[in-house]
């Protein structure tokens, strides 16, 4: 029998939910807190949850990266009394099936349930356990169960696929590893560089041309375009790919057909289209800068990648991983780091991504030579710099917020500010009182918070759970 999960802290909410639930004939159980709720998830097996946001003991939302990692992990229904639009970006972008508000029609929270037990029911019955080939990548970040999730789903079929990210998260990475996974495999996987594309040569380059075609065709050459044939055309930075092309291209993508400079028939190729950017298409699209119905045309599936800072979790294995292969590649002594090492790592915000992870990795191993341990003085001096003036900006800044008697003597020796408490009852303390202070000037807008503190909604959420305050939501 099908069984339902209501974490809520108001009894008249799960009463009437666990009512609808015996009239559907399901079986249910509740929770008013979200530590007892994660305690009877971690227990049993539920096929929907329901989940209310703000809890005395937490948020909701918080808890989805954990609970979409349980085993056969249940469809989740926020059911909230405020509805926020950051928190139900938030919570779609987790995975949610649905984010109504309170008070919800008996009837449309009915009909919401039937829905997600009829996707459960319909996806456990097409999906066949998938292992994926994940040669090369490295994670452990819950941020990023999502993106292995739609590798596994686009591997599945030879729909276009977009794939987006800033520069460095890894697209190319992600890209081949659903090539890798399909049946398409051990076809050709061909990339398009579309930065590189130049106006002169770029139908040559992709759909290839005939001897005598212009001056220094010599021989029949094939295209790009054609060499994909059975496999995965890539196109990296397709946001950079010239609007005088992208025309031709559309159609190439629809009857998968096209015509080499100097040919006269059209000649077939059967490939699967992946696309990559770090630009924004939908704001391009809205400023003439990109064809609509190409943009259309490459979003069968969106696959994003989060940046590694909002993944902060996969810093360690992540340079475990690269220090070993750099190592390799240079010959050099397998190495270790201290945690000192690590720290300063996870301090920086790597606006390059795991691709600048990499270049200042490989810059520390060779300044490291053959000693056995790396310790960030063979960090890059640019890096330790950006990293030290950033951490004391920030210890600043807060001083003259949380003592502003203090403010006038920033420069001169520091006066004593604790005598009577422990290092870390301090540390807690300033830690509740400056998001105390950002509740206050920002009230509900998380995206502000965000920015300011710079912090991950998920990490900004937990701060807040464990200081035991309201959520903005």
């Amino acid at each position: 029998m099908k069984s339902v999960c209501i974490i809520d802290d108001d009894p008249e909410v799960r009463d009437t939910i666990a009512s609808l639930t015996r009239k559907m004939r399901l079986t249910s159980d509740s929770a008013g807190t979200l530590a007892a709720g994660m305690e009877l998830l971690s227990r049993e097996n539920f096929d929907v949850l329901f989940l209310d946001v703000r809890l005395p003991d937490g948020n909701g939302l918080a808890s989805l990266p954990e609970i979409k990692r349980l085993p056969d992990a249940p469809e989740v229904i926020i059911l909230t009394g405020i509805g926020d639009p950051d928190g139900a970006e938030l919570a779609i972008q987790e995975g949610v099936w649905d984010y109504l508000v309170k008070p919800s029609p008996i009837k449309q929270i009915m009909l919401t349930l039937q829905r997600a037990l009829r996707y459960r029911e319909e996806r456990r019955c097409d999906r066949a356990p998938v292992s994926l080939s994940l040669a090369g990548c490295v994670t452990v970040s819950p941020r990023m169960q999502p993106c292995l999730d739609q590798v596994a789903h686009a591997a599945c079929s030879s729909a276009a696929v977009l794939v987006t990210g800033e520069t460095g998260t890894g697209k190319e990475l992600f890209s081949r590893l659903i090539h890798t996974n399909s049946a398409r495999a051990k076809a050709p996987f061909v990339t398009v560089d579309c930065a590189a594309l130049t106006e002169s040569l770029v139908e040559s380059t992709l759909f290839g041309h005939k001897k005598g075609a212009f001056t220094g065709a010599t021989a029949d050459r094939a295209g790009l375009v054609q060499l994909a044939n059975g496999g995965t055309l890539f196109l990296d930075e397709v946001g950079e790919m010239p609007l005088s092309l992208q025309k031709t291209f559309l159609r190439v993508l629809h009857e998968k057909t096209f015509r080499s400079v100097g040919a006269v028939t059209e000649s077939k190729s059967d490939f699967r289209l992946i696309a990559a950017t770090n630009r924004d298409l939908e704001a391009m699209v809205e400023a003439g800068q990109f064809r609509r119905d190409l943009y259309f045309r490459l979003q069968t599936i969106t696959l994003r990648l989060p940046p590694l800072r909002e993944r902060p979790e996969d810093i360690k294995p992540l340079t475990l991983s690269i220090v070993d292969a750099l190592c390799s590649e240079y010959g050099l002594p397998p190495k270790g780091f201290d945690a000192e090492f690590l720290a300063t790592l996870e301090a920086h915000d790597w606006p390059g991504n795991v691709r600048e992870l990499r270049n200042v990795l490989e810059r520390a191993c060779l300044a490291s030579g053959r000693e056995k341990t790396l310790y960030s003085m063979h960090l890059p001096q640019d890096l330790r710099i950006k990293v030290t003036k950033s951490s004391l900006g920030r210890g600043l800044a807060f001083q003259e917020r949380a003592f502003p008697a203090l403010a006038p003597l920033v420069g001169e020796a520091p006066a004593p500010v604790a005598g009577r408490q422990t290092l870390k009852d301090y540390k807690e303390a300033m830690e509740r009182r400056y998001l105390e202070e950002l509740l206050a000037a920002h009230g509900r807008d998380v995206a502000a918070m965000v920015a300011i503190s710079g912090l991950s909604r998920s990490h900004f959420y937990a701060l807040l759970k464990k200081n035991n305050l309201a959520s903005p939501d």
